[in-house]
């Protein structure tokens, strides 16, 4: 009786990927790429050439797209959510008044000794 080979799957603990395209950048190039053709068609529909029409939103389809594959490469998988919570940082804590402090209960409080 032979045995039996299984693949075993080496993409666990990764990102997922698309050529090139990490994580949620995959989702943004997905609504580029459906505002593009739905900015096509309201184009069409309103009358537009399709010698202006078609340039156009291929021209901005593709600087959409580059935009999104640059984003990709430049923040990776978690690094636009990062980039987002570094924002929302304050530099600084201020506090005007001391009753913070004092209020401590002392097993909270390290002693050097």
């Amino acid at each position: 009786m032979a045995a039996k080979i299984f693949q075993i799957n080496k993409g666990i603990g990764r990102p997922v990927e698309f050529r090139g395209l990490k994580a949620q950048f995959i989702g943004y190039l997905a609504a580029c790429v459906v505002s593009t053709m739905m900015g096509f068609g309201v184009l069409y529909v309103c009358g537009m050439s399709l010698y202006v029409a078609t340039p156009s939103a291929l021209g901005l389809g593709g600087w959409m797209i580059s935009v999104v594959f640059r984003m990709s490469r430049r923040y990776g998988q978690y690094g636009l959510m990062k980039r987002s919570a570094k924002k929302r940082m304050p530099e600084a804590l201020l506090s005007r008044s001391r009753k913070m402090f004092i209020k401590l209960r002392s097993d909270y409080v390290r002693t050097i000794g």
